[in-house]
């Protein structure tokens, strides 16, 4: 089944955030919401969003290391994502490594300059790590239709 979502890329400084459409197939980046404070805070004004957008799951990208080894941003993803939850939302995390390269080198390759790669970075790493969760979900599909004589079987 295909859910509407948010994606949310936890930084230090602001936390990158893209939404699906309603159909859960494609993801779009959102403004960004500051990031440096509490966890709970940073939770609070997640919510705002997803509840705005009708969102029935929140993806928050785990930047583990690249040995798959927990980090210091690893455990802000996951005290974010514990509050997201306490705050009664649905909650999935999605191992986001090397999301922030990749979005430096699409904003590079698109020629935007270091200031403006700066605010856009989080923004687009946190729709590509919504793409990769709502392209890993298995596709909606349709209803089996009815044989007409299995219809009246009992």
């Amino acid at each position: 089944d295909r859910v509407r979502a948010l994606g949310v890329d936890v930084g230090e400084r602001r936390v990158g955030v893209a939404v699906s459409d309603a159909t859960g197939t494609i993801a779009s980046p959102r403004d960004t919401v500051e990031g440096n404070e509490d966890p709970g805070v940073v939770a609070d004004r997640l919510a705002v969003v997803a509840a705005e957008e009708g969102v029935e799951v929140v993806v928050v990208g785990l930047p583990l290391g690249l040995a798959g080894h927990d980090t210091r941003s690893t455990e802000r993803a996951r005290e974010v994502a514990d509050a997201l939850r306490a705050r009664d939302l649905a909650v999935e995390l999605c191992d986001e490594r090397l999301t922030s390269a990749q979005a430096e080198r699409t904003l590079l390759e698109a020629g935007r300059s270091r200031k403006r790669r700066r605010h856009e970075r989080d923004r687009v790493a946190a729709t590509l790590i919504l793409q990769g969760w709502l392209d890993a979900r298995p596709a909606a599909r349709p209803e089996d239709p009815v044989d007409a004589e299995d219809a009246d079987a009992p």
